[in-house]
């Protein structure tokens, strides 16, 4: 596949629905590490993981060491330690969720002005389609998230979109590999920040109290998330435009919402399904058009043969 084409293959777009499946669900997993690991020492265990001892098997990938610690700077510093601090205690996780997938429109806008890549009419309206299903489930916050969780998912949203430029600049390399190999850049600063803002007693209490299923949550955060997830998202970023990537990660909401409702009990009203439903449409729009519209252009090219 191309990465000039507009349209994910059928294969692809299922691969981007696994991925935002696992992410969406994710935040459930988030929150029940967090009742017992501090924040930063919970992202700087989880990169641990994905970097050790995958790296003793994946070559380095051929890619300059710049682009490795940038990529492990943003999504680990920069997103998920941002992220955690936020959902411990700051925002719920069916809303950081959700509030964490504004990187799609900061991934396209830093596309546009950095790489010139051009935005296509029908990508835009179906971001807008999408988007008003955002602002709806924005305008039914319970009460339980605070100014600094919303600006702290921002900044992590900006971290995010860093990231999916960066790894735009590295086509064709092993993905998996990139990942973990670029996770060597995200532990030391979040073990040295853990250390800092969180102290000594708090990260020895947690490693202490920390069971079984907290252990499982940070495996799959490794596993499920960072190396298949990121690595898979990777991948699909190099093969395709960013603007016909990025919208895909507004499915992360809509599963988080729905794991957030069957595992932590969250209602589940009706304005929330409207929101999803108007997701859904914006992404079926993104995904769908190119199709229509090479059929349309095809059938016209035969009647006027």
């Amino acid at each position: 596949m191309s990465a000039s084409s507009d349209s994910l293959s059928l294969r692809d777009a299922l691969f981007a629905v696994a991925v935002t499946a696992v992410w969406g669900s994710n935040f459930v997993v988030i929150h029940d590490a967090l009742e017992h690991l501090p924040p930063l020492l919970l992202a700087a265990l989880r990169f641990t993981f994905s970097f050790f001892p995958a790296v003793l098997f994946l070559k380095r990938p051929d890619v300059p060491w710049r682009s490795l610690a940038a990529y492990g700077i943003l999504v680990g510093a920069g997103q998920f330690g941002i992220l955690y601090i936020a959902m411990n205690g700051h925002i719920t996780p069916g809303l950081a969720s959700l509030v964490v997938q504004t990187q799609v429109f900061f991934t396209i806008a830093l596309a546009s002005v950095l790489t010139g890549e051009k935005v296509r009419p029908f990508q835009i309206v179906a971001v807008l389609v999408a988007a008003s299903g955002l602002a709806l489930i924005l305008t039914h916050t319970d009460g339980n998230t605070t100014p600094l969780g919303l600006g702290l998912v921002l900044v992590a949203a900006a971290s995010w979109a860093g990231s999916n430029i960066v790894v735009r600049s590295s086509p064709g390399v092993d993905m998996l590999a990139y990942v973990v190999w670029a996770s060597l850049f995200t532990v030391p600063p979040l073990l040295l920040f853990s250390l800092l803002f969180e102290g000594w007693p708090a990260i020895r209490t947690g490693l202490v109290e920390a069971d079984a299923a907290t252990w499982g949550a940070v495996l799959w955060q490794a596993i499920g998330n960072t190396m298949f997830g990121y690595a898979m998202w990777a991948w699909l970023l190099s093969r395709y435009p960013v603007a016909t990537v990025a919208p895909m990660a507004l499915l992360v909401p809509v599963f988080g919402i729905a794991s957030s409702a069957l595992w932590l009990g969250e209602p589940l009203q009706d304005w929330k399904l409207t929101a999803a439903a108007l997701v859904m449409a914006g992404l079926a729009f993104n995904l769908l058009w190119p199709k229509f519209a090479a059929a349309r252009a095809a059938k016209a090219a035969r009647e006027t043969a």
